[in-house]
């Protein structure tokens, strides 16, 4: 589906403060670079997380960013820009998972300081829930990290009861706007010392003393044929098992092919990336898996630890402590710049959370993960 979908006939949609919303058009070709346009977009999106996060942690090159808008046979993108006297102020995306009934999506709007407070951002939000419901979304899910730089501020609890986030500008937008916070996010990091080696290996063989019936697994991109189907299977398990609160995530549905195209993906982008897995002795079955990733090419920027899972039948042998400290002692081997390692967890996923604690993963920053039914 395009973008022609919701704007058919291409034109400007006026905002205010003299601002025009225009739909992004990619290249048609998939191994073109990205425009003028898109590098805007891509620097606007990059300084919108840095006003919100204080961190660079996830921003993108051009290049990179262009890889991501694209859709693919999984999830349906649009994305829009802001601009206002020949220079992009803001942007705006919107991402359809075509998994289950194919009506969630997540929604994303990103209007810098220099043009915040003009009523651009909440016009903007508006135009893009209007997309939305034409596409046939009745879920809409939105992520944002929240900050109290004064400490004065009232709380929202998560309903899950665990975690909460400060009332601030943007969360009392988003409630404005008919969302609902349902869950919090812990952002964490890993600092590399002189100490963490060898605290790792002290970690690791006391998992694998609990893990005697499981061995280790790992690969780079492209995953070996022999283990795309089982790590099709614990991707698949990723969207059911990891805590989801009330968001109404639809459950994945992975097999060799999608493990193929996720590989492609990833490499066009320019990332590399480390797969750790549990194998089990007896029956070869892949039971637990670990992600780390970087830009191949920035390999003094922060490592991003993706997902890490333990099927729930193989739970109790430690194996999330197995995978995490062997998957980060050999990405250590290969990335000895990279400072930092940073991960997301659910608050109510204490488990995980635990173990990255023990390792010495430290909280950073608070995401609310909000919804908005449109039905």
């Amino acid at each position: 589906m395009s973008i022609a979908t919701e704007n058919t006939e291409n034109t400007p949609i006026a905002l205010p403060a003299g601002a025009t919303l225009r739909p992004l058009e990619l290249p048609a070709r998939a191994d073109a670079g990205p425009t003028a346009v898109i590098r805007e977009y891509a620097e606007v999106r990059n300084r919108s997380i840095l006003e919100m996060t204080g961190r660079e942690d996830d921003f993108l090159t051009p290049e990179a960013l262009l890889t991501a808008l694209r859709s693919t046979a999984q999830r349906t993108k649009c994305q829009w820009y802001v601009e206002r006297d020949g220079a992009v102020i803001g942007c705006a995306a919107l991402d359809m998972s075509l998994d289950g009934a194919g009506d969630t999506a997540i929604m994303t709007v990103a209007v810098p300081k220099a043009a915040a407070g003009q009523g651009i951002g909440r016009a903007v939000y508006e135009h893009v829930e209007s997309a939305a419901r034409a596409l046939g979304v009745t879920r809409l899910q939105h992520w944002a990290e929240h900050h109290d730089d004064t400490g004065a501020l009232p709380v929202l609890e998560a309903p899950t009861g665990f975690g909460s986030i400060p009332a601030d500008r943007s969360a009392l937008f988003l409630e404005r706007s008919g969302f609902t916070l349902e869950q919090v996010e812990r952002a964490s990091a890993l600092v590399w010392s002189p100490e963490t080696e060898g605290h790792l290996r002290a970690l690791h063989a006391t998992a694998q003393q609990h893990a005697s019936d499981y061995r280790i697994v790992s690969w780079g991109l492209p995953t070996p044929v022999e283990h795309r189907d089982g790590y099709a299977w614990l991707k698949s398990r990723m969207s059911t098992d990891a805590p989801d609160a009330d968001l109404g995530t639809p459950e994945e549905i992975w097999d060799a092919a999608r493990v193929v195209e996720q590989d492609e993906r990833i490499l066009r982008r320019g990332w590399s990336a480390l797969v750790t897995a549990a194998q089990h002795v007896g029956t070869g079955e892949l039971c637990a898996f670990n992600e780390l990733s970087i830009a191949a090419d920035q390999a003094t920027t922060s490592t991003h630890q993706w997902d890490t899972l333990v099927l729930s039948e193989h739970r109790g042998h430690r194996l999330g402590m197995l995978v995490k400290t062997a998957g980060l002692l050999a990405w250590r081997e290969r990335y000895p710049e990279s400072p930092r390692v940073v991960t997301y967890n659910a608050e109510e996923n204490r488990p995980m959370l635990s173990i990255n604690e023990e390792i010495g993963f430290s909280p950073i920053a608070y995401e609310g993960a909000w919804k908005k039914e449109l039905a």
